[in-house]
């Protein structure tokens, strides 16, 4: 409970130096608030060293990724386009622009391209420091 009564006390302390004008201008618009992946699993968080690497992707119309998994939380913005998820068992979510996707952990999955156009992605990897996030099926 802290440390929203934090955040919300710096965002007033940010704010105080504005004027009314700015205020009114100023829009948070909430994303998404889960405690859950994409299919269901409890967040868990690294416990070793922990490092946040930040990319973004374009996949072209039509393109599909090679089958993977994630052995650390993953999350990604849809920033333009679409892409349509398969899980092993056949469980299919399709995402798009203004979507945010918190990845399946230690599950075998593909995305493609599923849209007309470029598919942007900001994506968040937590990981354990100089590991990778993403294990490709053989």
């Amino acid at each position: 409970m802290k440390r929203p009564i934090a955040a919300l006390l710096l965002c007033l302390a940010c704010l105080g130096s504005a004027t009314a004008e700015d205020v009114a201008t100023i829009k948070v618009m909430p994303v998404l608030t889960t405690t859950k992946t994409a299919i269901g699993q409890p967040l868990v968080l690294p416990t070793r060293n922990p490092q946040v690497v930040v990319t973004t992707m374009e996949i072209a119309p039509g393109a599909r990724l090679a089958r993977h998994m994630h052995p650390f939380a993953r999350y990604a913005y849809v920033l333009q386009g679409e892409v349509t998820v398969e899980y092993e068992g056949g469980q299919r979510q399709t995402f798009r622009a203004g979507d945010f996707i918190v990845e399946a952990i230690g599950a075998w999955h593909f995305g493609t391209n599923t849209g007309a156009v470029t598919l942007r992605l900001l994506v968040i990897d937590q990981v354990e420091a100089g590991k990778s996030n993403t294990i490709l099926a053989n």
